[in-house]
């Protein structure tokens, strides 16, 4: 399996994202527990509340990685 890993910092900006369609109107990812909608093969992390108030901090975004790389898994 090939993963492209971007770290956008701070305050991200996916704005190359727009033509994927995986974007909403503000600018925020499309996703449900992390994995794009309408998208598949792409996947977010460190997004705020993606399982909880830490999914978007240190604490929380490895929980939030580790269960996304085991559904990326499961798909094949």
């Amino acid at each position: 399996m090939d993963a492209i890993i971007l770290a956008t910092g701070y305050r991200p900006d996916l704005c190359y994202l727009e033509s994927l369609g995986a974007l909403d109107a503000t600018g925020r990812p499309r996703h449900r527990d992390g994995m794009a909608i309408g998208r598949p093969g792409l996947g977010f992390v460190g997004v705020e509340w993606q399982h909880s108030l830490s999914s978007a901090s240190i604490r929380g975004v490895g929980r939030d990685a580790q269960h996304l790389a085991r559904r990326f898994a499961s798909l094949h």
